[in-house]
């Protein structure tokens, strides 16, 4: 009763289970999504200005991969999938402030090492470091942090006597102008998608929005036209630095 479709899980038996249960409310129709790739990376590339971590983009690289060739001094294809996996928490783990304590949990290594992987990856993409400095004083002087599109967000914890209090502030002042990018990225799209389907007198119709991604319903036979709308408009929502990329998935159920 009122699921909260956002929050249908995909890594689990029964979450799996759940959305296959998702069909077209339509004869011979077809879901559609649309998934930005590591959208949340491209815009700090864009926000930083690291030359290293846009290059990788533009070069259409493994971030993940990329990133621990970096760190553990290897060439990508030596890359083993735990190495990636720790670099996908440390690429992750940056957006969100996390520290070495959090890295270390999150990894289950020792605090040692988790500090050096947070060391090495500064050292490797020094302009993120500057960028994330730069943003937490700004908020600090201003009071607040904003969008690439210029949406606000105010935040008064910076100023708290409670260190707890203000490191959550900190934290906020690095992740809300990329996650509210992304926000701002995806509503855009939408908006313009909107007016494509009818414009184009499109019978498919946009049924939700997880996040990053955006799903469609559809009939079969509009599925093509769609795919190609969907992908030229969300890749082109936004100019970044680096190219905007989309994964496009269609099936008879949302699994």
């Amino acid at each position: 009763s009122d699921p909260n479709l956002q929050n249908i899980p995909i890594k689990t038996e029964l979450g799996r289970s759940i959305r296959k249960a998702f069909i077209p409310g339509i004869p011979d129709g077809l879901f559609l999504a649309a998934d930005y790739s590591q959208i949340e990376l491209r815009i700090l590339a864009h926000f930083s200005g690291d030359e290293q971590l846009a290059a990788a983009f533009r070069d259409g690289r493994d971030i993940h991969r990329f990133t621990a060739s970096l760190i553990y001094g290897c060439p990508e294809e030596a890359v083993q999938p735990e190495q990636r996996n720790a670099m996908k928490a440390v690429n992750y783990g940056i957006l969100y402030g996390m520290t070495s304590h959090g890295l270390s949990k999150e990894l289950g290594v020792p605090f040692e090492e988790a500090q050096a992987f947070i060391t090495a990856y500064f050292e490797r993409y020094p302009k993120i470091r500057a960028y994330l400095d730069a943003q937490i004083e700004q908020a600090k002087r201003e009071g607040f942090v904003q969008t690439l599109l210029g949406r606000r967000r105010y935040i008064p914890e910076l100023k708290h006597s409670d260190p707890v209090i203000r490191q959550f502030g900190e934290r906020m002042a690095v992740n809300a102008p990329i996650q509210g990018t992304a926000a701002d990225l995806i509503k855009r799209a939408m908006i313009q998608l909107s007016g494509h389907l009818t414009s184009k007198g499109l019978k498919s119709r946009m049924v939700l929005q997880v996040h990053d991604e955006l799903v469609f319903e559809a009939p079969r036979k509009e599925l093509q036209v769609l795919a190609a709308l969907v992908r030229s408009t969300m890749e082109g929502a936004i100019e970044l630095r680096v190219p905007l990329t989309v994964t496009l998935k269609a099936g008879p159920n949302w699994l």
